[in-house]
């Protein structure tokens, strides 16, 4: 596995060699250069991760080998909406695998799609994958990855069971065929699809009418396996342990990190706003001096942020002279999973409020108490 950042714009002239170039359609910005060459902003980077292989490697002895990046995309979309969810200027992490052979092609997917069930799941999401269509990426096989959620752009349908079944691994030996197999059948057998890629007959033989869901939901994540797509017609070759070339087995795995901010929101937030997942919070704690300026409530909240801070939480310390109902409200707002608030009455008795923002539970304890159950909570499970 191999970390890399390849360039924004590119050259058209790659495009051409696969055949995307005329068929992507008008979402691919395209300009030429001062020297009047064809350039483009990449909407994605298959050509551009399929010409690096064809340069760098050279035989099967290099294989299997997974190039990933973090980099910026553009999409001319028609109409850009929903934020951050479907802007023409997105953050994407992108993997691409090359393998020697089909079913080591096949494998490697089968071990983007366990890693990402994992991911997922440490982010705090249910995200199914589902059948769905390749698109302009191309290939036979891909899932999309979804969150369920009503303001989501996809309609999808599901046997609700999945739900269950849709656990993410914690510990997961990449380097056993049998356990990806297993994951992957796990995650695929039941009944999911995007609607590209829905079949309502199927879905009525396969499904029991009570665990029928039919819904909304966000993509997060895309997974395709597209073998010589780009390798023949790009050269993409390796030298074979019996001297032949062989175009390498390619497939391609995206994450839109940036989209991920939208679908925490949206997977996870009440009438008060945000809740988010203690792996993913900004802020470990949201601290607030009810009485700022008031020696006893300042003296404790200034022992307590630094007492917090000491222990390793990340601590929101919200110490402005605004009203204390207009406090509660913004740290409700942030979704911190704990708010921790410093009261005058509280002061007097040597306690502290703390509130669970995902259950609204409240409990007093002692400031030091207080710093030992959030470092408690932080150190199990997170």
């Amino acid at each position: 596995i191999v970390e890399l950042l390849m360039p924004t714009i590119q050259a058209a002239d790659l495009w051409k060699q696969s055949g995307r170039y005329d068929a992507y359609g008008p979402e691919m910005l395209r300009f030429t250069d001062r020297h009047e060459r064809e350039m483009l902003y990449g909407p994605t980077n298959e050509e551009m991760i399929t010409d690096i292989a064809k340069n760098t490697l050279k035989s099967y002895k290099h294989l299997p080998k997974i190039l990933y990046h973090m980099q910026w995309k553009f999409r001319d979309e028609i109409r850009p909406r929903f934020g951050v969810m479907r802007g023409r200027e997105f953050l994407m992490k992108d993997a691409y695998s090359f393998d020697l052979t089909v079913d080591g092609a096949e494998l490697s997917y089968k071990k983007m799609m366990a890693l990402y069930l994992k991911i997922f799941s440490k982010l705090g999401l249910v995200a199914i994958p589902m059948k769905a269509d390749t698109g302009p990426i191309g290939g036979d096989l891909s899932h999309e990855f979804l969150v369920l959620a009503e303001t989501g752009e996809s309609q999808v349908f599901l046997d609700k069971t999945f739900m269950k079944e849709n656990i993410g691994n914690t510990n997961i030996d990449y380097d056993n065929p049998e356990i990806l197999e297993s994951i992957f059948k796990r995650n695929t057998t039941l009944y999911a699809a995007t609607e590209e890629k829905h079949n309502e007959q199927e879905f009525e033989k396969n499904v029991l009418p009570e665990n029928r869901v039919s819904g909304r939901g966000i993509e997060v994540g895309h997974i395709f396996m597209f073998g010589t797509k780009y390798s023949v017609p790009m050269g993409a070759v390796v030298a074979n342990i019996d001297g032949s070339n062989v175009p390498m087995q390619m497939g391609s795995y995206g994450i839109g990190v940036s989209r991920l901010v939208a679908a925490l929101i949206e997977a996870s937030h009440d009438q008060d706003g945000i809740i988010w997942n203690k792996s993913v919070t900004p802020f470990q704690v949201g601290l607030i001096n009810l009485r700022q300026g008031l020696d006893i409530t300042d003296n404790l909240s200034e022992r307590l942020y630094a007492g917090l801070q000491k222990a390793g939480l990340s601590v929101l310390y919200h110490d402005t002279d605004d009203r204390a109902g207009n406090k509660f409200s913004d740290i409700d707002l942030i979704g911190l999973p704990y708010r921790l608030a410093v009261g005058p009455k509280g002061a007097e008795k040597g306690i502290v409020e703390i509130k669970h923002r995902a259950t609204k539970e409240m409990i007093e304890l002692t400031p030091d108490d207080a710093i030992s159950y959030l470092v408690k909570e932080y150190s199990v499970g997170s």
